[in-house]
């Protein structure tokens, strides 16, 4: 979870400090020990009211490429071009590499040769079987009728025979010239022009990666799983339907794409016990690389209760959830809470807590339960920091009160 410093201003805090120190004044010495031992302690405070907040979890996980491939060759020979700049973006079919062609426009003349001369044997073949035809049963048997028909049926066999073998010739001179079969960016390459190359070798000639959208695998445990399902059942989570996935960077600051699921594995890891959700990112400006460690935001719907700040929470030697509220009677209160759900830079608890409660959000390292406390209104604002409640505006500054 991110967690924002809660701030009070140091005016606030001895402006407290005076005026409480100024109710003594001009007492007797020893009633002014007396009331220093009771005088209540300014701590910051905020009201707390019920209301829908998001059901959130952070989740860790890696980039990984929305499509990968790695380039071999088809054919061998030797590299003539390399056209690519390394690790430069390309389109799909931009030539990369040119291997010699020459054999096979070679390969390919010879093919072309080759139907020549099988189609030059059809005709005679043709005018063969047709003069059998007429002079069966006068001056033909019907064995030689049967033989001229079939030296045709295999002059045409051979036409079609040297036609497929165009057709290979066709396709290896083709495979001479590798392309990029996506849009992408793409790696250094491993060879340079004068290396032989061979068809379908193992090692690679280079990589294309494509990074608009990418992938974010994430990492979830079982036991969450479980929890979320029951609390959909139950109704007390709306809207899961629509999870939204927020994305935190490396650095710490928020990616600003949304993303969607694309993919959870149905199947729970033996050895962790967590399974993989995997997350489709936009990535126009290629701001997230494959291997980045990330973690994600989900936004798992909405539940009404009680948000209560993370820096004014702890957890007992139990694991549940605490914090200090004040009392009737104006001292520190703990309060403890079995469940909590994270929602943002909070805690979401539903039961122990009713309207107007005040949670104290500053002071908390100097008081302990059962001490008087003076509150001091505090609310947090859009960047989840402490301010006071009341601040003039900054037209205000300087103007004297009025009377």
């Amino acid at each position: 979870m991110i967690r924002r410093a809660l701030l009070i201003p140091a005016a606030l805090v001895a402006g407290a400090l005076l005026g409480a120190c100024s109710d003594n004044a001009g007492k007797p010495a020893g009633s002014a020990g007396a009331g220093a031992a009771q005088q209540a302690t300014p701590v910051g405070v905020v009201a707390l009211k019920k209301a829908s907040f998001p059901v959130t979890t952070i989740l860790p996980g890696r980039a990984e490429a929305f499509q990968t491939a790695d380039i071999r060759p088809q054919v061998s020979g030797i590299i003539r071009e390399i056209a690519f700049r390394e690790g430069g973006e390309i389109k799909k079919g931009d030539l990369l590499y040119q291997i010699e062609d020459a054999p096979y426009i070679a390969a390919v003349e010879q093919a072309k040769a080759a139907i020549a001369k099988a189609e030059a044997s059809v005709p005679s073949a043709e005018s063969n079987l047709e003069r059998y035809q007429r002079l069966v049963g006068s001056g033909a048997t019907q064995i030689e009728y049967e033989t001229a028909r079939t030296t045709l049926l295999q002059a045409k066999a051979e036409v079609e025979s040297a036609k497929a073998a165009l057709s290979a010739a066709q396709i290896d001179l083709d495979h001479t010239k590798i392309v990029a079969p996506f849009d992408g960016v793409i790696d250094q390459t491993a060879y340079n022009v004068g290396n032989v190359v061979s068809a379908n070798q193992t090692t690679a000639l280079t990589t294309i990666r494509q990074l608009d959208p990418i992938y974010i695998s994430l990492t979830e445990s079982s036991t969450n799983l479980l929890r979320l399902r029951d609390a959909m059942a139950a109704g007390d989570i709306k809207g899961a339907e629509n999870v939204a996935f927020h994305l935190i960077l490396e650095n710490g600051k928020e990616y600003n794409q949304q993303g969607k699921l694309d993919m959870s594995k149905q199947v729970v890891s033996e050895t962790t016990g967590t399974f993989i959700i995997r997350v489709l990112f936009p990535n126009p400006d290629r701001i997230v690389l494959p291997g980045m460690y990330v973690r994600a935001t989900v936004e798992l719907g909405a539940e009404n209760g009680y948000a209560l700040p993370q820096l004014a929470t702890s957890r007992d030697a139990n694991g549940r959830l605490t914090a200090q509220f004040i009392s009737a009677d104006g001292k520190v209160e703990t309060r403890a809470f079995e469940n909590s759900s994270p929602s943002n830079n909070s805690w979401l608890v539903t039961e122990g807590i009713k309207d107007g409660d005040q949670l104290i959000v500053t002071g908390l390292q100097s008081v302990t339960a059962g001490m008087p406390v003076t509150p001091v209104p505090m609310k947090i604002n859009d960047n989840g920091v402490v301010v006071p409640a009341e601040q003039p505006a900054a037209g205000d500054a300087g103007k004297p009160a009025a009377k």
